[in-house]
């Protein structure tokens, strides 16, 4: 717990000062790749680890499978794990953050969507869970780095127009008051309007790099961390198929038919 609890303070001190960087991994060897090439912290992606696990994402995958995979990544690298918990899947805070630290985890995401309902959680009743993961982690002895993910800007939200703006900042602002270290307005993708956001939230803000949004950007923005979710991952299939497509053509039909 002790190498646990410091993992989790130096997550939350790399928030404050230079962009902390975060390519998203989904197993073992993609973690150990991010430390080998320098990064500080792994951060998995929910999407990709469902995906390899054969499920789809939105807590479709067994929330037990999802957190063996998590303790696999953590037993692996030297450096925090943050987890991307999706939604929580329906765990109490306590049960939540005992997953969480047996997994090894020293952060998390919990996003604010209702993956069973449909739209989002209503953000006092988001809020007061967050609180309750912030209660949890310190009974618990490991202030685990809380990202609160605010799913306003996706399709599935119901909002749109400029109200997107405006009920981000106000879910941002009840996300910190609780307890959240950084909120994580997914899918901004201009400059302007994630601005905006950092502005009106004042605190940590998580951001995706994007056409606009390069990481020198990002830091001009004033924005604490940025991560890339699943894009690493599904990178690497259209390169894998075209590495199949070569290899066949390289065959030739004789070799294809000896085959048979």
């Amino acid at each position: 717990m002790s190498d646990l609890k410091a993992h989790a303070d130096l997550l939350r001190e790399l928030h404050h000062g230079k962009l902390l960087v975060l390519p998203n991994a989904w197993d073992e060897a993609s973690a150990e790749l991010v430390v080998e090439t320098g990064f500080p912290v792994v951060a998995t992606s929910s999407a990709a680890v469902a995906d390899v696990l054969g499920h789809p994402d939105g807590e479709q995958a067994p929330w037990r499978e999802m957190f063996a995979a998590a303790a696999r990544i953590a037993r692996a690298v030297p450096v925090p794990v943050t987890v991307d918990a999706e939604a929580g899947y329906g765990l109490e805070p306590d049960r939540l953050v005992a997953e969480l630290l047996e997994a090894g985890a020293a952060g998390c995401n919990l996003e604010d969507t209702d993956h069973r309902a449909g739209g989002l959680v209503d953000a006092a009743a988001h809020a007061d869970f967050l609180a309750r993961v912030r209660a949890a982690a310190d009974a618990a002895g490991v202030p685990l780095v809380v990202n609160a993910r605010i799913d306003t800007f996706l399709p599935p939200s119901g909002f749109c127009g400029p109200d997107r703006t405006a009920e981000a900042i106000r879910r941002g602002r009840l996300y910190r008051q609780a307890g959240a270290d950084c909120v994580y307005p997914i899918g901004v993708s201009s400059a302007d309007g994630l601005k905006r956001l950092v502005d009106g939230i004042s605190g940590p803000v998580n951001g995706n790099s994007g056409a606009e949004l390069d990481l020198g950007t990002l830091a001009s923005l004033g924005v604490a961390r940025v991560s890339y979710g699943p894009r690493f991952y599904r990178a690497g299939l259209p390169a894998m198929r075209t590495a199949l497509e070569e290899l066949r053509g390289q065959e030739g039909p004789g070799a294809r038919a000896s085959r048979g």
